[in-house]
């Protein structure tokens, strides 16, 4: 059975810099009946936990270490036994929120995930976050780009630990440079393609 795409939007808080906000969070499943990734477990491990139903949870893949992306990691891993996995040059922001629990395994460069017959290769795109990583599924058409690309540009880049430069190098080195045609599926909001990003980068 090939892999799918599922989707789940998930409601909380985003915490940094002594600000609150709500958001609201996708929160992506790739994989099949009988296995699945998900990438940034956001808010609510009961709702991503039902999304994942009977199936083996291979990985809880995080985007990047901001709260609002890893607050329900560590109990969707306990109750899941799957790993979470998170580039190392975020875990300044990881311990922020889960200052006595760490990650399971690191995330590089160039890494392949494979699940459900579909590789996932790790795109290491810093600006919005020092390990922001954007996760590149070419069998599926699509890339999931966390907090770094969104319709309409660049993720945000207003706050500690990010930087606006590094951001657009990243988009334009990792992200333009793919297929115009592919679909982007970003951490909040709806999704669009890299050929209609190209002019607002």
């Amino acid at each position: 059975m090939a892999a799918r795409i599922d989707h789940l939007v998930t409601s909380g808080v985003f915490r940094l810099d002594g600000e609150t906000h709500q958001v609201d969070n996708n929160v992506w499943l790739v994989g099949d009946d009988d296995e699945v990734v998900v990438i940034d477990a956001a808010h609510d491990a009961d709702a991503i936990a039902e999304a994942v139903g009977g199936r083996t949870l291979r990985a809880i893949v995080c985007t990047h270490a901001h709260n609002d992306h890893i607050d329900a990691a560590p109990e969707l891993a306990d109750r899941t036994g799957a790993p979470v996995l998170l580039h190392p040059d975020d875990r300044v922001l990881w311990d922020m929120t889960h200052p006595d629990r760490a990650p399971d395994g690191e995330l590089a460069d160039g890494q392949r995930i494979t699940v459900a017959g579909t590789e996932l290769t790790v795109l290491h795109t810093p600006g919005h976050a020092p390990g922001a990583v954007c996760l590149h599924a070419p069998g599926l058409g699509t890339v999931f780009t966390g907090d770094t690309l969104f319709q309409g540009g660049p993720g945000a880049t207003g706050r500690s630990f990010s930087d606006h430069p590094t951001i657009v190098r990243s988009i334009k080195e990792r992200l333009l440079t793919l297929p115009p045609q592919t679909v982007v599926r970003t951490g909040h909001g709806p999704q669009t393609t890299v050929g209609e990003e190209s002019a607002n980068v």
